[in-house]
């Protein structure tokens, strides 16, 4: 009961977040929402059972990217001084309305379970092992990380200033 009870007030939390990312004018904010709404999935992953998948959303999205959205954020030349006549109220009506009815009509026409689900187990062990065992992939994970430094370093030298 009381996994229920936090998983719709993550739930809740990370729609408000969403929707605060969209409709919002600041963009500093905005990403400050955005933060809040990749911890609220997190949570989110955690009650479901999938503990692998909420550490992972937390050290890659919060940990990486919205820290790096921040910091561009930061330190972008006159992004403070921009002015907020942006339009942004259409585009933010139309996927709300869509979300709004894309919710209605699944909650319309789905199944309600009745019986309590099974407990839910760990993945992390299953899905390391299977990532790392003896046919995973580590070596394509390190090849990747080298290539992700190699493009860091060289959009570094691109943007130098002379």
């Amino acid at each position: 009961m009381a996994l229920d009870i936090a998983f719709w007030i993550l739930a809740v939390v990370s729609v408000f977040a969403a929707l605060a990312v969209v409709l919002l004018r600041n963009i500093f904010r905005a990403a400050l929402s955005m933060m809040v709404c990749f911890l609220m999935v997190a949570g989110l992953y955690a009650t479901l059972g999938a503990d692998l998948l909420a550490v992972v959303q937390v050290i890659i999205y919060i940990g990486a990217i919205s820290i790096l959205i921040i910091l561009s954020i930061m330190f972008t030349r006159d992004v403070w001084q921009a002015s907020s006549s942006s339009v942004v109220g259409l585009p933010a009506i139309v996927a709300s309305v869509l979300f709004g009815g894309v919710v209605i009509f699944l909650t319309l026409n789905s199944r309600w379970q009745t019986a309590a689900p099974a407990a839910p187990q760990p993945t992390t062990s299953s899905l390391g092992a299977s990532l790392f065992g003896q046919a995973g992939y580590a070596l394509p994970l390190e090849i990747s990380a080298g290539l992700l430094l190699a493009a860091v370093i060289g959009a570094m030298v691109l943007v130098r200033e002379k």
